[in-house]
């Protein structure tokens, strides 16, 4: 009794890599506003240009490469969604380290932080980032033990951790044009966590070739958002710790 619906329009070749996209936009509408975002309603918008993101991706970029992460020492986020949780993770994806969002109820609503504790072990992280360290103090005591990670965060109050903006001003150097060119589609982008509903969260691997044909089939699916240009604005808060938000 199922009706089977399928496309009879082929999809045509995703983008390499996500980093792709980015150079292509830094290049086509470089003064164009790539995101924004804002502490609440009444708090003025905090945005960054296609440009500027690239010049702060290429800059973490050479940063993440001088302090050795890589898919066995990836990049962890605690944090919600932010401009600098964006180009964080987009500047590890950009020189093949994988990022890894895991949903900040493990951090700031938990209690024994045992789920966050098994993540962060199976992971051993290179680096981890946190909005500010205050709200996540307790979940960082808890995890310190179990990773050798550098702690960064987005708030200019704290001086227990290195400031991203101080990473986003790294010099780039060759090795971040060399690390983006040796990126393929099979190149692990992210580790994407399962809910733990019915158990440990267990991480799954997310390759730039899921990602970019994920997207590429959206595009033409959602063809009537084509040649929009500054005129289409996408209103993003679903959490980036899961599939649908996230890609």
């Amino acid at each position: 009794g199922s009706i089977i619906l399928k496309s009879t329009t082929p999809l045509r070749e995703s983008a390499r890599s996500i980093g792709h996209w980015l150079q292509h936009w830094a290049r086509q509408a470089p003064e164009r506003v790539f995101l924004a975002d804002r502490a609440s309603a009444d708090a003025p918008w905090s945005t960054v240009t296609y440009w500027d993101a690239l010049k702060q991706v290429r800059a973490a970029g050479a940063w993440i490469l001088a302090h050795g992460l890589s898919s066995e020492r990836p990049l962890v986020i605690l944090s919600d969604n932010s401009v600098e949780h964006a180009l964080f993770a987009l500047a590890a994806q950009h020189v093949g380290v994988p990022s890894t969002a895991i949903s900040p109820a493990y951090s700031l609503m938990s209690r024994d932080f045992d789920k966050l504790r098994s993540m962060v072990s199976l992971l051993e992280p290179g680096a981890i980032y946190v909005s500010a360290m205050k709200p996540f103090a307790a979940a960082l005591a808890a995890i310190q033990p179990l990773h050798s990670a550098t702690i960064v965060s987005g708030d200019v109050a704290d001086t227990g951790a290195i400031l991203f903006r101080a990473i986003a001003a790294t010099p780039e150097t060759p090795d971040v044009a060399k690390a983006f060119a040796a990126v393929t589609p099979d190149t692990i982008a992210k580790f994407l966590f399962t809910s733990g509903s019915t158990g440990t969260p267990k991480a799954v691997i997310n390759t730039q070739r899921m990602l970019t044909s994920s997207q590429q089939a959206k595009a033409q699916t959602w063809s009537f958002l084509e040649g929009r240009g500054e005129d289409l604005v996408i209103l993003d808060w679903l959490p980036w710790s899961h599939t649908f938000g996230a890609n």
